[in-house]
């Protein structure tokens, strides 16, 4: 059964292979990308690009609108979109810390307010909350960044105490490093430092991480709520 899919920044790293895992498996899925133009993949996969900053509540609402009228009421939402700005505690602007917190933390509340929604009315959804290892474990650098990602594990439990009553699930994964872009402009001596620290001796695909959430999102998952599931190679493990 088709279903329809919203995953916000998804053009890219972890969001562009969950929007391609999803629409591989027979869903009608959205992204929403903020800056550029969304990859021709997605396109030929049919799926729907919508331009949106999740920070704007009006862009927000415009977005849904969009995915609505072309797939119906979203059904299964990701909500990956986020930002780092990484600054040593005593050097870290305010701005940055607002910054990352309004985007990580406050941008996720206003995806995932606005999909309850339609799945309270169909008394079905499935919410899925991309945080890290970063939220659980902490690192220095990234104070804005482990709050706003820790922060989702609180936001994601009470979602699932609020809603589990009308058939919708809220789950957590919480990926560690990931062979991304991102990752791959790190120096070599950083991700040997990184991979050194990691059980399994290397970085996560993309991909694993998307399978996680296919997971979370079907049927085999419906007694799933409130989880907090590591896909890291076990560097967070005990947290």
């Amino acid at each position: 059964m088709s279903h329809s899919v919203l995953v916000t920044g998804g053009n890219r790293g972890i969001g562009l292979s969950i929007a391609r895992a999803l629409a591989d498996g027979g869903d009608k899925v959205a992204v929403t990308y903020r800056s550029g133009e969304p990859p021709a993949e997605l396109t030929e996969r049919g799926c729907l690009a919508v331009k949106c900053d999740i920070t704007d509540p009006e862009q927000v609402e415009q977005a849904y609108k969009e995915v609505e009228a072309a797939h119906g009421p979203v059904q299964v939402l990701v909500a990956n979109a986020g930002i780092a700005r990484d600054q040593l505690l005593l050097r870290m602007s305010e701005e940055d810390f607002a910054a990352v917190l309004d985007t990580n933390l406050t941008g996720t509340f206003r995806v995932v307010k606005r999909a309850a929604r339609g799945m309270l009315r169909a008394r079905s959804g499935r919410i899925v909350l991309i945080s890290s290892v970063v939220g659980l474990l902490g690192s220095a650098g990234q104070s804005n960044y482990a709050a706003s990602k820790a922060a989702l594990v609180g936001f994601a439990r009470s979602v699932a105490r609020e809603l589990g009553s009308r058939g919708i699930t809220c789950n957590v994964v919480a990926p560690g490093f990931v062979e991304t872009d991102m990752t791959r402009e790190l120096t070599e001596n950083r991700r040997t430092e990184i991979v050194s620290q990691v059980p399994l001796g290397r970085y996560a695909q993309p991909e694993e991480v998307a399978a996680t959430v296919r997971f979370l999102v079907s049927e085999d998952a419906a007694y799933i709520t409130g989880a907090v599931i590591p896909v890291d190679g076990g560097l967070g493990m005990g947290h």
